[in-house]
């Protein structure tokens, strides 16, 4: 086996977490993935494993509210002289919309998910952790961009609290756990796909992302794109994000692990990092881009504001490219390319 330092990527046949194990390997580690395939695709484990050149790249289907389950794949891989030391953990409901409506299955599975899976970690002396925050735990911020000192106001919807509560849950940990080194990454909106289109993301039902729904509609498999809102206080109305290419996002995950690992640090035991370009894009701006990057016209109307959705954040992400050496270095049009890219393939079959 493998004698690469093996790394658990919970949620690693989602979206975000396929393409940080593409960047872990790239990087010289050995992505060990785990998903329930609640809201994921098992064709992403085999694009993960062709990118990767590893056709036994380990995959376990386990929930990570299966304290069990996480127990049988330590002990799988420390049997063989290959414990686990470190974890990215995405794993987590991800809906805003869908949030608002079950916010009591959303605090038990992120937030109780959360806290069974640093059970079996300690118990398997795991130390460093990459959390998969958002920028939601600000709320509607009073300015923008935000830095990692911005006051949290009240979270917008379920799905932002639970980030809330996950990232008090992990300082509370760290403070009891010295030894621990905890990455709190809140990034921005990812978009975009790997480019050779083997893995992106692939939304089961009706995508709750803009990005994915917009090139479905211009693939033809929706009549057109509602955008959320045009009467918001932003300079064309709609809502404004800082949306950022999954690809340097992956890689991004793979700085702050090798800064949870760097054993010489005297730093904090517990770091937030905004991940951003630190640029914001108004909804109307994304399909202009679009279009420019593909030629395709995006059918699109103004529909109704959506409850839960923040006016306009951006990041200002100083701090990562201090401390991690990370900068955003994709452009919107390159990672609206790829999500076209990746959704002519999807629709080829």
């Amino acid at each position: 086996m493998s004698s690469r330092p093996r790394v658990l990527v919970t949620g690693g046949a989602g979206y975000i977490g396929s393409h940080a194990a593409v960047a872990l390997h790239k990087a010289g580690f050995m992505p060990v993935l785990l998903d329930n395939l609640s809201n994921a695709n098992r064709t992403a484990v085999e694009g993960v494993r062709q990118l990767c050149d590893e056709p036994d790249l380990p995959f376990h289907e386990v929930d990570v509210q299966d304290a069990s389950g996480l127990r049988e794949v330590f002990e799988y891989h420390q049997k063989f002289g290959h414990a686990i030391a470190g974890i990215l953990h995405f794993a987590a409901f991800k809906a805003v919309g869908e949030s608002v409506a079950q916010p009591a299955r959303y605090a038990a599975n992120n937030v109780g998910g959360l806290g069974t899976l640093l059970d079996v970690a300690d118990a398997f002396n795991v130390r460093n952790v990459v959390f998969s925050s958002s920028c939601t735990v600000y709320g509607e911020p009073e300015t923008v961009p935000v830095d990692e000192s911005t006051p949290f106001q009240d979270a917008e919807s379920p799905y932002g609290w639970t980030k809330q509560a996950c990232e008090r849950v992990l300082t509370d940990h760290a403070a009891t756990h010295p030894d621990h080194r905890i990455a709190l990454l809140r990034y921005f909106n990812p978009i975009g796909a790997h480019p050779s289109a083997r893995i992106g993301e692939w939304p089961l039902g009706v995508p709750n992302n803009l990005v994915p729904f917009l090139t479905q509609t211009v693939a033809g498999m929706r009549e057109s794109l509602t955008v959320f809102g045009g009467d918001y206080p932003t300079p064309d109305g709609t809502c404004i994000r800082d949306y950022l290419h999954v690809m340097d996002l992956a890689e991004a995950h793979v700085a702050a692990l090798r800064w949870c690992m760097d054993t010489q640090s005297k730093g904090p035991v517990v770091r937030a990092f905004n991940l951003g370009t630190g640029q914001g894009a108004s909804v109307l701006e994304v399909i202009q881009g679009f279009e420019r990057a593909t030629g395709l016209a995006v059918p699109h109307h103004i529909g109704p504001r959506r409850e839960g959705d923040v006016v306009a954040i951006w990041a200002n992400p100083d701090r990562a490219k201090t401390e991690l050496n990370w900068v955003a270095s994709r452009d919107l049009e390159t990672c609206l390319a790829d999500a076209w890219r990746w959704q002519e393939r999807l629709k080829k079959g």
